[in-house]
């Protein structure tokens, strides 16, 4: 397993939804100091119920947070993950299984409603029969779509594929808890 050190300070965060991304963005954040971005909250509008951008002014977003000298930075959005790739110094991918991911969405959209890692400003997470097939259906090739980006990129890439897995690289690196 690479260093937190080897990753540099501009990390890209992959992985399905709801497998942790935001939280590990937010940790590694407060570990090196440095930025977090979450990409959800560029690809939509603040005080909605996580309405889209225009698709222009995301890319725009984007495109101007990848310019900074140190951020840690999650979320897929395939689209645009070239130039992110190319401006990244280092990666993280995680997964779980689908199940265990389906169970983070519904206790975060009923039981733990309470603002999380990455969350919306003025938005309230609700169950969605969308992102319920979204986490169960649509995103099960995912992290191996992933994996291979980054393994085209050449970047230094740490992979965990469990939430064992995730839990050792947080106790390894030291990283805080985020509540």
């Amino acid at each position: 397993m690479h260093s937190l050190e080897s990753l540099g300070t501009r990390i890209v965060v992959l992985g399905p939804s709801n497998a942790g991304k935001s939280t590990l963005a937010v940790a590694l954040s407060r570990k090196l100091d440095i930025e977090a971005i979450h990409l959800d909250q560029f690809q939509h509008l603040p005080n909605t119920d996580w309405k889209p951008r225009p698709e222009a002014e995301f890319a725009r977003l984007h495109d101007d947070a990848i310019m900074g000298e140190h951020w840690v930075m999650d979320g897929n959005y395939s689209r645009l993950m070239p130039q992110r790739l190319a401006r990244a110094t280092g990666a993280i991918l995680i997964t779980s299984s689908r199940w265990r991911r389906l169970a983070r969405y519904i206790r975060r959209t009923t039981v733990n409603r309470a603002a999380r890692a990455g969350h919306l400003e003025g938005a309230q997470d609700s169950i969605k029969w969308d992102m319920i097939d979204w986490i169960l259906f649509k995103t099960q090739n995912s992290a191996t779509k992933y994996a291979e980006a980054l393994r085209r990129s050449g970047l230094p890439t740490v992979e965990c594929h469990s939430e064992k897995a995730l839990d050792e690289l947080y106790r390894r690196w030291e990283l805080p808890p985020v509540r």
